[in-house]
C-alpha cells in the first residue's frame, strides 16, 4: 500500500473489468462513472523556486528543441527538467531517473511543497476576452468500452511508452490531461463561483496567458461536485498519449499484484465545453518524401485544385472560406500554394472506409489520411512519413527544408470532436489542437502524497 493513500471518495469503485495487460488476465478496478477525486498537490514555493511564469511550461508534446533550450534557461527549476530530461548517466532510462531525482531535490529543497489537505483545484486561463476555466483533479481511470472518458484519436507507441517511462522512475503525474464535457449542473457552477474566491496561485506567462488558480477543500462542495459529475462523461481533448500511459501503468501495478491506489486515477484538467471551453485549431501535416506539385497533380483526380497567389495569411482565408462547403487543404512547398476543394464526393467515398459512419467520413482530417495521402498519394501512413506541425508557418518551414509538402487543414468543430467520441470512434492520430493548453508545472500529483 502507498503511504497515504486513501480512499478519495466513497463512489470510486463498483465493478471491476477484466483486460488483458502483458501477458496475463488483470482485474481492474471499474468506476460507476466520471470521478474527479481531490487530491494533496506538488506546487512551487516562489520564494524558493522563482516566479510561476519561469518554472512552468506548456505540455511536453508541443516543446521544440528552441524552446526546450529557452525553458531550460529560464531556471534550473523550470519543469521541462522533469518533462523533457536530458540524459546524465549510461544507459536508456538514465533521463527518466533523472527526473525522478530532480524532483526528490526539488522537495528537499523547498521548491516544491506538498499542500496541507486534499483539494480540487479550480484552474482559469484567460487569452485576452477568451477565459477557460475548469477542474484539475484525480480522474478514476475507465477503458473506452466503459463510455465514461472517450477518446476522439489514435495513439502512436513511441510516446505512450516515453510518458510510461517517466511515470514509472517519478511516480507521479507530472502534468494533466484534458477533459471536455456537456456541463451545467453543480461542478459546472463551482467552476463559476470560484472567481469571488481568494487564489492560491497566479502568474502571467510570456504568451500573455494570465493564470489563475483555487482551491476547492469545502465538503458540501466537493460532494455536489462528485454528485453532479458521475453521470457524466468526458471526452479527452488532449493528452490520448499520456491516457494511455496512464491505463498501462494501471494494468502493469494490478499485473504486478500492487492492488488499488493511486495509479487507478490520472491527473486531469475538466472543462465544461458549453461554459468555458476551449479554442479548437487544425494540426498541419508535413510529407517530406513527395513534392508538392507531383501531389497536386495526383490530387487532381479527386479535388479541383487551383494555385493560389499572395500570402500565407491569404491562403488560409481561402481555405477557411472553402471549408464551409466542404472537405477543402491547401498543399504547399513553402513558397507555392494550391487550394484542394470541390471534391468528386463519388470518389472519396470510395477511398474511405466503409464501416466508419457519415459524420466520421465528413472530417477533414479523415480524408486528409485516406483520400489523400494514402488514396490519392499512395503513401504509408505511419510516423516515418507523415509529420506534424501545431501553426502553418512551421509546417511551410518543414516543407521548404525537406523539399516535400505541407498540408494546411481546417480545424475540426469541437461539436464533430465530441459527435466521433461518443459513437466509439477515432479521428486519425493529431487531428486537434485544443487551446489555451493547461500549463504544466501549476500542480504536481505525486503517487506517494495521498492521492
Amino acid at each position: 500500500m502507498v503511504r497515504g493513500w486513501p480512499a478519495p471518495v466513497p463512489v470510486t469503485v463498483s465493478t471491476t473489468v477484466t483486460i488483458s495487460a502483458m501477458t496475463s488476465p488483470t482485474v481492474l478496478p471499474r468506476p460507476r462513472g466520471l470521478v474527479l477525486a481531490p487530491f494533496r498537490a506538488l506546487r512551487f514555493d516562489e520564494s524558493v523556486a522563482g516566479p510561476l511564469a519561469d518554472v512552468t511550461s506548456p505540455p511536453y508534446d508541443v516543446i521544440d528543441d528552441e524552446q526546450l533550450a529557452r525553458y531550460e534557461a529560464a531556471s534550473e527549476h523550470n519543469v521541462v527538467h522533469v518533462i523533457l530530461p536530458r540524459g546524465s548517466e549510461s544507459g536508456i532510462q538514465s533521463r527518466y531517473i533523472g527526473a525522478a531525482r530532480r524532483l526528490d531535490q526539488w522537495r528537499a529543497s523547498g521548491a516544491l511543497k506538498l499542500d496541507d489537505e486534499p483539494a480540487i483545484y479550480a484552474y482559469e486561463m484567460r487569452d485576452g476576452e477568451h477565459v477557460q476555466r475548469g477542474l484539475l483533479g484525480a480522474v478514476a481511470l475507465a477503458a473506452p468500452d466503459a463510455g465514461i472518458i472517450l477518446p476522439h484519436e489514435d495513439t502512436m507507441a513511441g510516446p505512450v511508452g516515453d510518458r510510461l517511462s517517466l511515470t514509472k522512475a517519478t511516480q507521479a503525474n507530472t502534468e494533466p490531461i484534458f477533459l471536455v464535457y456537456d456541463g451545467g449542473g453543480a461542478a459546472s457552477a463551482a467552476v463559476s463561483d470560484i472567481g469571488a474566491h481568494p487564489t492560491i496561485a497566479a502568474a502571467t506567462t510570456a504568451d500573455g496567458i494570465e493564470h489563475r488558480l483555487w482551491a476547492i477543500t469545502d465538503q458540501d462542495v466537493l460532494a455536489a461536485i462528485a454528485g453532479d459529475l458521475l453521470t457524466r462523461r468526458a471526452t479527452i481533448a488532449d493528452g490520448h498519449h499520456r491516457y494511455a500511459n496512464y491505463l498501462q501503468h494501471q494494468a502493469d501495478q494490478h499485473s504486478a499484484g500492487a492492488g488499488e491506489g493511486p495509479w487507478d486515477f490520472g491527473l486531469a484538467f475538466l472543462v465544461d465545453a458549453s461554459a468555458f471551453g476551449p479554442r479548437v485549431h487544425a494540426i498541419h501535416r508535413v510529407v517530406p518524401s513527395l513534392a508538392a506539385d507531383e501531389a497536386v497533380r495526383l490530387a487532381g483526380a479527386v479535388f479541383a485544385t487551383n494555385q493560389l497567389h499572395g500570402s500565407l495569411e491569404d491562403a488560409l482565408d481561402a481555405l477557411a472560406s472553402a471549408g464551409k462547403a466542404g472537405a477543402a487543404f491547401v498543399v504547399s512547398d513553402g513558397i507555392t500554394r494550391w487550394l484542394l476543394s470541390g471534391s468528386d464526393t463519388e470518389a472519396v467515398a470510395r477511398l474511405l472506409p466503409a464501416d466508419q459512419s457519415a459524420p466520421w467520413r465528413g472530417l477533414d482530417v479523415s480524408i486528409a489520411h485516406h483520400a489523400l495521402i494514402r488514396g490519392s498519394w499512395g503513401l504509408t501512413d505511419d510516423e516515418r512519413t507523415v509529420g506534424y506541425r501545431h501553426d502553418a508557418p512551421a509546417a511551410e518551414a518543414a516543407a521548404r527544408a525537406s523539399g516535400g509538402l505541407a498540408l494546411l487543414l481546417n480545424p475540426t468543430p469541437v461539436e464533430a470532436v465530441l459527435a466521433v467520441a461518443a459513437a466509439g470512434e477515432r479521428m486519425p492520430r493529431k487531428s486537434t489542437l485544443f487551446t489555451p493548453k493547461p500549463r504544466t508545472g501549476f500542480v504536481i500529483r505525486s503517487f506517494n502524497d495521498g492521492g
